[in-house]
């Protein structure tokens, strides 16, 4: 792009030299031997185009002073050489031809008179430019900013109507292009690309006070002289020899060989660029190439008439577009319609998820909730069942010692009334330690007829005293006689209502209702388990873990009942009803029809706490003494109390068997003890003559006649179970058969007689069924 030098004034300084090439307007030859080729060509340039007015906030009234004139490329000058100068016809005669003042060669010649000429060619003044020429725009910025107001100088050259042509796009993208390939070679070190943004002051050094405006003479980075030598010639020294000017002169040839060199270097791309920056900026239109062709005028060719469509095309055309309008409105109301129905289903379902976010809330803050009763539940329960298990354990004691009590004195009338149709055992030896009892005192040695005579004496007055209460005419040992005496019956009821009090004071200490009363707490949280969660309820059998907890108040309200002596059953307990209710719930149409609802999903839970709780109770009391083997009283309470059982859990229930396992076993013991005492005494059997042996053997008969018609009629509801018409043959053949058969005329026969009539046949023994000559 040609542009006209950049000129900074500076201040008129005393020069330390100054040379003045005055040109005679007659043109010697002396004066011009005298001047160098160089300046010659400065003069020259200077005649060419105008100086440029640029400055830099110089004073203008120190003088013009010396101008700085700024290096530009070869390019640059040619360009800008041939743009001030339109065409050498314009600026030269015709009839100047330098070749006619001397041969070329490869330096240039000045002679007298060609500079002669070429001075009398230049015009004095701006030729004046014609519409055809291209209009010049030369602006010059200066490149640092930061102290100098910049003043732009634009030469026009051209007419103000000069048409200014538009680039095409293909240039303007191969600009963008190149443009952005040189900046990339500059991101990557090249020098080539110049930088069109305009640098900040603050990109330079401001100096050691960067915040004052005052500068000092030792803080400038040097004089102008100094700073631009290289442009100005200040470091230039004067020839005074004749061969130091032979050398300068040299020099100076040499310089302008260089420069003319580099004016007639023609680089391609710079050249390219160049001429293309132009053509954008609009300051020089596109020459047509040399020999093209002048475009000719050529009218747009009138297009083919179109036909006219008639009705029936278009009423097709239109009844096409209807059909695929119609189609298209159908297919958008379906859609439509898939997306409606699309959305309500999407929102139901949204409001399902809600609902189940807001159920699985619900069913986590319940079950949190109730896992803190049931922790509590659980901690209250482990403090309480040992206090609880220790009274049961002391009410059991109670009956085992009363048991014992009576067991003792069936035993000693036994052994009194074998002795007397026996024989007595022998006495025993006197040499043996005296027996101390828990207070230190020495038990007294019994006399054997003594005791016999106090134990008569004792058991005829119990038996008037049954009599005149009972008004029954029983027979003489068949009422086994198992009541106390008044004074340890009285102890022994003391001793049960004081166990009974003592239940108290085992939750004497609790103030919540949760755990004073089941129906408050457990009935409510597994009330609500059921009735929200009833799968989950079902699934983790909450009416067992019910059952399992209400275990505790179940046994706790049965402590210190006596199955056998106490008249209450089991349907007279507060837990039996609670339960009973419980898995029965109520529906509102149960209320209406006045009908006992319908099992819940649990079941009976009274058959869950029976099995549980309940059995295994009873067989540990009948076990501990409760059950008299010899009492009819028992063994018809004993048969309704399994009845009543076996309602609730059926006779086939493992629990159930149990029970019968229990009384068996209660009934063997008696067996075996009865044996052991009869089998010491028939191996004795000294029979001695004394009145009481005919009714002391009826009494024993009748007694073992008594156990022998109790475990019958319990046969006949329990089964043959564990061997229970087995064990009524042994009785008859080990226990009374022998008996009688020693006193068959005195009443034996008369008892055989009796106990064939209660036995099947098939459990009479063959010894009984050959002396009571049967078949």
């Amino acid at each position: 792009m040609a542009e006209n030098p950049v000129a900074f004034k500076k201040r008129a300084k005393p020069s330390l030299r100054k040379r003045e090439v005055e040109s005679e307007p007659d043109g010697t030859a002396d004066t011009l031997s005298e001047e160098s080729p160089s300046t010659l060509a400065a003069k020259l340039k200077k005649r060419a185009k105008p100086k440029s007015k640029l400055s830099f906030g110089a004073d203008e009234e120190e003088g013009d002073g010396e101008v700085f004139q700024l290096k530009k490329s070869s390019l640059s000058r040619k360009v800008a050489l041939s743009k001030q100068l339109p065409s050498a016809s314009s600026v030269l005669p015709s009839s100047f031809d330098p070749s006619a003042y001397g041969p070329s060669s490869s330096a240039p010649t000045y002679s007298a008179a060609y500079l002669h000429e070429l001075k009398a060619a230049t015009p004095s003044s701006r030729p004046r430019v014609t519409n055809d020429e291209v209009i010049t725009l030369d602006v010059d910025v200066p490149m640092d900013t930061s102290g100098y107001t910049p003043q732009i100088i634009v030469d026009l050259t051209g007419d103000d109507e000069t048409e200014t042509a538009i680039p095409a796009d293909a240039s303007i993208k191969a600009a963008k292009e190149k443009r952005e390939r040189l900046r990339k070679n500059e991101a990557n070190g090249s020098e080539d690309f110049i930088s069109l943004s305009l640098t900040k002051r603050t990109d330079y050094t401001s100096g050691p006070h960067p915040d004052s405006r005052l500068v000092r003479e030792e803080d400038e980075l040097g004089e102008g002289d100094d700073e631009f030598a290289e442009f100005t010639s200040a470091q230039e020294r004067i020839a005074l020899g004749k061969k130091s000017r032979k050398v300068e002169a040299r020099k100076r040839r040499e310089n302008m060989n260089e420069l003319i060199a580099e004016a007639e270097e023609e680089d391609e791309e710079t050249l390219e660029w160049e001429q293309e920056q132009l053509r954008r900026g609009g300051l020089r239109t596109e020459s047509p190439a040399a020999g093209a062709p002048k475009p000719v005028y050529r009218p747009a060719p009138i297009p083919a008439p179109t036909p006219i469509p008639t009705l029936s095309a278009a009423i097709s055309t239109l009844s096409r577009s209807l059909a695929m309008l119609t189609t298209s409105h159908t297919q958008h109301t379906s859609s439509m319609v898939s997306i409606g129905d699309e959305r309500t289903q999407i929102e139901s379902r949204e409001k399902e998820l809600r609902d189940m976010i807001t159920t699985a809330e619900e069913k986590r803050s319940w079950f949190a909730a109730f896992r803190e009763w049931v922790e509590s539940v659980a901690t209250f329960l482990d403090e309480k069942y040992p206090l609880m298990e220790k009274l049961e354990d002391e009410h059991v004691s109670l009956m085992k010692e009363r048991q014992d009590m009576v067991t003792r004195r069936r035993s000693a009338e036994d052994e009194d009334d074998l002795s007397l149709f026996f024989g007595s055992l022998p006495v025993p030896p006197r040499d043996q330690p005296d027996e101390i009892d828990e207070l230190g005192r020495v038990i007294p040695h019994a006399n054997p007829a003594a005791a016999r005579r106090d134990r008569l004496t004792a058991r005829a007055a119990r038996r008037q005293h049954r009599r005149a209460i009972s008004q029954a005419q029983e027979e003489e040992g068949f009422s086994t006689d198992s009541s106390l005496p008044q004074s340890e019956a009285a102890d022994y009821d003391a001793a049960t209502k004081k166990v009974r009090s003592k239940r108290k004071d085992v939750l004497i200490d609790v103030k919540a209702k949760d755990f004073l009363d089941p129906n408050v707490g457990l009935v409510k949280w597994f009330g609500e388990w059921r009735d929200n969660f009833g799968e989950i309820y079902t699934g983790a059998w909450g009416g067992l873990g019910m059952v399992g907890a209400w275990e505790f108040w179940a046994r706790l309200e049965m402590l210190g009942w006596d199955p056998l002596e106490d008249s209450r059953t089991l349907d007279t307990f507060n837990w039996y009803t609670s339960l009973h209710d419980y898995s029965r719930p109520r529906q509102s149409e149960d209320d209406e029809d006045g009908m006992e609802p319908d099992l819940g999903p649990d079941g009976d839970l009274v058959s869950s706490m029976i099995t549980t709780a309940v059995i295994p109770r009873v067989c540990k009391i009948l076990q501990g003494g409760s059950f008299d083997p010899y009492s009819a009283k028992h063994i018809r309470r004993l048969i309704d109390m399994a009845e009543e059982i076996e309602v609730s859990v059926g006779k086939e229930n493992q629990k159930f068997e149990m029970i019968l396992k229990s009384i068996f076993t209660v009934f063997q013991t008696t067996f075996e003890d009865v044996e052991g005492t009869l089998s010491t005494y028939l191996a004795l059997n000294k029979p001695r003559f004394d009145p009481e042996a005919i009714p002391a053997r009826r009494r024993y008969l009748m007694r073992r006649y008594k156990l022998l018609v109790n475990i019958v009629r319990w046969r006949k509801y329990a089964g043959d179970k564990y061997g229970l018409g087995l064990l009524a043959s042994d009785i008859v053949s080990n226990c009374v058969f022998p008996v009688a058969e020693e006193g068959w005329e005195v009443g034996g026969e008369i008892v055989m007689r009796k106990v064939l009539g209660l036995l099947p046949v098939e459990l009479v023994p063959v010894p009984v069924k050959v002396r009571m000559s049967l078949k």
